[in-house]
């Protein structure tokens, strides 16, 4: 049986829905304004020796601009890689704000911005700093992991840094040292891992609002109407949701599941963002949202980060032109962060878990 870390207060998991309730979408633009934007973007990263850095989770197009001028459309590690190894002076992270700390971490001599400063993340905002750090310190034998999916003040109490494409390597060889370990912020996925690598946790009891809501009533429905799909996990799912999934695995893992696998139809339990990377990798291939809510149906439009939503063509014009949304660390905590995160990409890089530019 697993350890449960102190659970996250009602009061914070009410105030984090409020706040994604609050979250305002990206303006829809036409085509002929859209057109006429991606133009200038192109025009302005030029100017401005800048790179875009997109999450799969982020709008079409915003991942499509980003491959058209030489950036990276990746998940948090990769996009932690190609940042660092950029020979850009600017770099425009479009996804969430710890990926925007993590790149400006790594990078310190670049400016970093981001098309909306308030795009967030459940699991950053369910994991205070304070708490986090009072609750390690009751505990200073165990050495502390934390997901990508947090501020940097709460990396810089951690020991080591990992994403859900490195997590289960990181766990097993912490676990190999004889090692305690304090996991945080996602419950879901620190289950997973337990399960994978037979350790125990003292697990932190965050999520994330998306996974969360996956069903698995409606997905059993779903996958027994075609009973010829695969079904794909993110692990940030609850548990009765993974152990419903032929394949578990990272964003890289579950494209790579869709491209690779001969199987003609999937369905995908995780932000429906990333169907514009496995569209363009597998085309011929059916893909099938996994339900969210309601009753036996799909719910398309809620699995999507409401926070991804934010980043749009407009406020990545705005942030170029203007230089607001700059992303700026007090250089103490970046010093105390960067140590967590490096020891995860070399770590990483040494595995042969991400590749270079």
């Amino acid at each position: 049986m697993s350890l449960i870390a102190e659970s996250v207060p009602l009061a914070l998991l009410k105030r984090i829905d409020q706040l994604a309730e609050a979250s305002e979408p990206a303006v829809h633009v036409d085509e002929q304004e859209k057109t006429r934007l991606k133009n200038h973007i192109k025009q302005l990263l030029s100017d401005k020796n800048a790179q875009m850095v997109a999450h799969y989770y982020v709008d079409d197009d915003l991942q499509a601009l980003a491959e058209e001028t030489g950036g990276k459309v990746a998940d948090s590690l990769e996009m932690a890689n190609f940042g660092a190894q950029s020979d850009a002076d600017v770099l425009v992270v479009c996804g969430v704000r710890f990926m925007g700390e993590t790149a400006k971490m790594l990078s310190p001599e670049k400016t970093v911005l981001m098309p909306d400063l308030d795009a967030n993340c459940s699991l950053d905002l369910s994991c205070p700093p304070q708490s986090f750090a009072d609750f390690c310190a009751q505990h200073p034998d165990h050495t502390v992991v934390v997901y990508a999916n947090t501020s940097v003040e709460v990396k810089a109490l951690a020991d080591w840094v990992v994403t859900s494409g490195n997590a289960l390597e990181i766990v097993r060889y912490l676990k190999d040292q004889g090692k305690k370990i304090i996991w945080a912020p996602d419950r879901h996925l620190g289950r997973w891992i337990e399960k994978e690598t037979g350790i125990e946790m003292l697990r932190w009891q965050g999520h994330c609002i998306v996974h969360d809501e996956f069903q698995t009533y409606e997905l059993q429905a779903l996958a027994e109407q075609h009973p010829d799909a695969k079904v794909l996990v993110h692990p940030e799912s609850p548990s009765e949701v993974v152990d419903l999934a032929d394949v578990v695995g990272s964003t890289r893992v579950m494209i790579d599941a869709v491209q690779t696998l001969p199987d003609q139809k999937f369905i995908v339990a995780t932000d429906y963002g990333i169907f514009y990377k496995m569209k363009q990798l597998a085309p011929h291939k059916t893909l099938i949202v996994a339900p969210t809510g309601g009753s036996s149906g799909s719910c398309v439009s809620c699995a999507h980060c409401p926070w991804m939503a934010m980043n749009g063509l407009q406020n990545l014009a705005k942030v170029l032109e203007t230089g607001v949304g700059e992303i700026v660390i007090e250089e103490s905590i970046r010093q105390k962060a960067l140590q967590s995160v490096e020891r995860m990409l070399t770590f990483s890089r040494e595995q042969g878990l991400v590749k270079t530019p």
